[in-house]
């Protein structure tokens, strides 16, 4: 595990923002909704592919976002799967702000 990675300064990273980092090798959607800050891997357990990366662009819809491909539903919150086709939840990660800066972590294989 590496440990907290920087997404972006809070200052620059407003209501509404969204960014994808890499996290130990897993892609990261980060979310600030609504002055939150709430990160999922970005894969839909539906079909394996991205939800937010360059060229998906899943539609967010209050604290879900909705799959591009097939449209399952997601609690970005909880990383919960909301409706078909997908049945499996996907990882919720760790959040933070330090020092300004938003950061994440994926602490599932500690």
């Amino acid at each position: 595990m590496t440990g907290w990675v920087d997404v972006a300064p809070l200052a620059e990273f407003g209501a509404g923002a969204r960014a994808i980092v890499d996290v130990d090798g897993a892609e990261v959607a980060v979310f600030n909704i609504e002055g939150a800050i709430h990160a999922i891997e970005d894969v839909c357990s539906h079909d394996a592919e991205c939800l937010l990366c360059e060229g998906a662009e899943g539609e967010v819809d209050g604290f879900e976002i909705v799959c591009p491909r097939h449209g399952a539903r997601f609690d970005i919150r909880t990383g919960k799967a909301l409706t078909a086709p997908a049945y499996e939840d996907i990882a919720s990660l760790p959040t933070r702000v330090h020092g300004g800066m938003v950061q994440v972590r994926d602490d599932r294989w500690d």
